[in-house]
């Protein structure tokens, strides 16, 4: 019996935290690299690598279902929905954007930036009527950015300007987040400040932050806010994935000013964080490629609860289940408390 319990663990990749980790059930095997997740109508949809872009049902998880949102091979990380359809865009030139109907999932490109440095990074969703996108800059260095507005997309006219060798990280979605007063776009690379819109009046305000960086590798990959005051980011060197030096910060003041945590005592290179809701930011899971990581003291301390390897993003399904996803899988993480 001993033995048979501690090869189960074992299986699942499970250290020595584990006691948090009921479960870890992959949903989905397939030829895919996945970066984007969203929930909707009891399903994990996702889009990736191969213009692929489907859904597992997460009350039956063989209802699955795929398309290919074009004949060439696109890549997609950036997902998004309004009340009817999805909306996803490939990155690198030039960067299409893909209308997806939630009921027949028809697809259509509703709006194309043609510009040679067209990289989508990220998509958020603000509400069903407003969203903003954003991609590496032009030879200016102005801050790039689409917005929609009512069903429609359009460039987001702004005269920011970028650092040399600022950029972001197309990770997992999650460098923009929002909250009912203000969004944050976490930038990456030479320099990782923090660009903090007012959604009233769309103006900028730009902090500094003591995230590692200097390097185009370095910097905050993920970041998200459970209110106008407290936020998390994490993120670190892809280049070393074990380097954990600088790589967790939290603010209570909007995004102002930041607080590194648990320097050299957490995971390493982190590419999602995402705060349980209604845990008021107290609790937080975090992924990167070598692990799957909780805090439970608003990411002042955190724990490796699995060694499972692959994931680049997630998302909290319920108050005890988290969808993970990455290289060639989705999976449904239960934990219990």
């Amino acid at each position: 019996m001993k033995k048979t319990f501690t090869i189960l663990f074992l299986s699942l990749g499970l250290t020595a935290f584990s006691q948090q980790v009921e479960s870890l059930e992959t949903i989905l095997n397939d030829k895919i690299s996945i970066r984007a997740l969203e929930l909707y109508n009891n399903k994990v949809w996702y889009s990736g690598t191969d213009s692929k872009f489907g859904f597992v049902d997460l009350k039956d998880y063989k209802n699955q279902k795929q398309i290919r949102l074009s004949e060439e091979k696109l890549e997609f990380r950036t997902l998004g929905q309004d009340k009817i359809s999805f909306y996803a865009i490939n990155i690198v030139s030039p960067g299409r954007f893909f209308k997806i109907n939630k009921h027949d999932l028809k697809s259509e490109i509703v709006f194309t930036d043609t510009t040679k440095t067209a990289f989508y990074d990220a998509l958020h969703f603000v509400n069903d009527k407003l969203a903003y996108t954003f991609s590496d800059a032009d030879k200016d260095n102005i801050l790039k950015m689409a917005v929609y507005r009512n069903g429609k997309w359009s460039m987001f006219k702004n005269n920011l300007k970028l650092n040399e060798g600022e950029a972001a990280f197309a990770a997992s979605n999650t460098n923009i987040s929002s909250a009912k007063k203000y969004l944050w776009i976490a930038t990456g690379g030479k320099a990782s400040r923090i660009l903090r819109m007012t959604l009233k009046d769309e103006k900028f305000e730009v902090f500094n932050t003591p995230f590692v960086q200097g390097e185009s590798s370095q910097g905050m990959y993920s970041i998200d806010f459970y209110d106008d005051r407290f936020g998390i980011a994490a993120g670190g060197d892809y280049t070393k994935q074990d380097a954990n030096i600088n790589n967790i910060a939290t603010t209570n003041d909007g995004g102002e000013t930041w607080q590194i945590q648990a320097s050299e005592q957490n995971a390493g290179y982190t590419t999602c964080v995402k705060i349980k809701p209604g845990s008021k930011g107290k609790e937080i899971i975090a992924v990167g490629d070598q692990h799957i990581s909780y805090s439970s003291d608003f990411g002042k301390t955190w724990k490796k609860i699995s060694e499972e390897k692959g994931f680049f993003v997630c998302q909290w399904i319920d108050s005890n289940r988290v969808v993970l996803a990455g290289n060639s899988k989705i999976a449904v993480m239960k934990l219990k408390f």
